[in-house]
């Protein structure tokens, strides 16, 4: 066995499940990581060790190590080994890194709580994130927006790079329809609805603007809307107070349910008032499907010009855009150039970018974008 000369902590937090946008972020960057730990151990003489719950020990493989996240590592935290880097990989880490130990990075998803209406919840959140970025020597951020943010709000004027996260695709996933759902919609015995149906997905909470889909589908009788999530509180509280005939619930669904509902709806509607990326949207595109999008945060940044947007939360007026937006999808070529979109949006490239940036801060090699990523992949922008 090799001798390691070098300590790549990467800490997940307090990460409990795999189910939101975090847990994407890090099972996804996390995998590929870990994917790379024998290369790495054999060209640089470098283990990489995942700081997270113990429930969630081997979720990374054999080929890495597993460090325990303690509460008491919020004031102190102390590790039998120094490390070399150590990578935060979310900003809502209530963790410090290891004493003494080498460069910090921390990826900063988005500043969303800055757009709430609650201003002790803002003074506390905005607190919390500005002493996390105090034990900060790197800061990464997944879109341009998030990174101007963090500029502008938080007078971060140290080094900053932006990694734009990948998003899965679920094209060639096993399908399983909704409940009560036929295999393939549409007219027949045993049929909901002989008729097109629009998809939204989240966890519904009012950041998420779930109550704007309920106003378009009071406008539309004559459209289906779906919307699925986790069985969260928001979720929960929303299914009860809509009552209306147009609109389903479908709480708890598993990737196969989703894959089907992406493959089937007509288009995705995703009208949340502050992201930092915005997975979903990404992912209905990988289909070929037309998104609506609200016109705030980093949404239009993700969505481009093949997306559709919301300038306006009425009723009417948000039927007005999807109608054109369906029309357009129609169009030769569009559903095309809808799922070129998504391509650019690529876990491998992103994971790839990371580890070039954890190179370049050991001084193991210069930082770069792998072949074929995006210009905006890996940019070092300096505040």
């Amino acid at each position: 066995m090799s001798v390691i000369d070098l300590h790549v902590g990467i800490s997940l937090g307090g990460v409990a499940g795999l189910q939101d946008g975090l847990g994407e972020f890090a099972l996804q960057i996390g995998s590929r990581i870990a994917r790379a730990a024998p290369a790495w151990r054999e060209r640089y003489s470098a283990r990489f060790h995942f700081h997270l719950r113990e429930k969630l020990y081997g979720l990374f493989g054999n080929e890495v190590d597993y460090l325990p996240v303690t509460r008491w590592q919020r004031m102190r935290h102390v590790q039998p080994v120094r490390y070399a880097l150590w990578h935060s990989l979310h900003q809502l880490n209530k963790t410090l890194p290891p004493a003494g130990c080498g460069p910090r990075v921390v990826t900063v998803h988005d500043l969303n709580y800055l757009y709430g209406r609650n201003a002790f919840s803002t003074w506390r959140h905005h607190r919390r994130t500005r002493a996390l970025l105090a034990h900060a020597d790197h800061v990464v951020a997944i879109s341009e927006y998030t990174a101007a943010d963090v500029r502008r709000h938080l007078g971060w004027s140290g080094p900053l790079d932006v990694v734009l996260n990948g998003a899965r695709s679920f094209v060639a996933s096993e399908r399983r329809p909704l409940p009560g759902w036929p295999a393939e919609p549409g007219p027949g015995p045993g049929t909901i609805a002989p008729r097109p149906f629009l998809f939204h997905l989240s966890r519904m909470s009012p950041s998420k603007n779930p109550q704007a889909i309920v106003a378009l589908a009071r406008a539309w009788p004559e459209m289906l809307f779906v919307l699925c999530g986790p069985p969260g509180h928001d979720s929960r509280r929303l299914r009860e107070a809509v009552d209306l005939p147009n609109v389903q619930f479908h709480l708890g669904i598993d990737d196969a349910q989703k894959a089907w509902a992406y493959a089937h709806c007509a288009g995705f509607l995703f009208p949340s008032l502050a992201e930092g990326f915005g997975l979903p949207p990404i992912e209905a595109m990988h289909f070929g499907k037309p998104v609506f999008l609200a016109r705030r945060t980093s949404l239009p940044e993700i969505g481009g010009d093949v997306a559709d947007y919301f300038d306006s939360f009425d009723g009417m007026a948000m039927r007005r855009v999807v109608e054109a937006g369906l029309a357009r999808a129609r169009e030769p070529g569009h559903a095309d150039a809808i799922r070129r979109h998504a391509a650019r949006f690529d876990w491998d490239q992103a994971a790839a970018a990371y580890l070039a940036l954890y190179t370049r801060l050991l001084g193991l090699g210069p930082a770069q974008a792998p072949a074929g990523a995006p210009e905006r992949a890996i940019a070092g922008a300096p505040g």
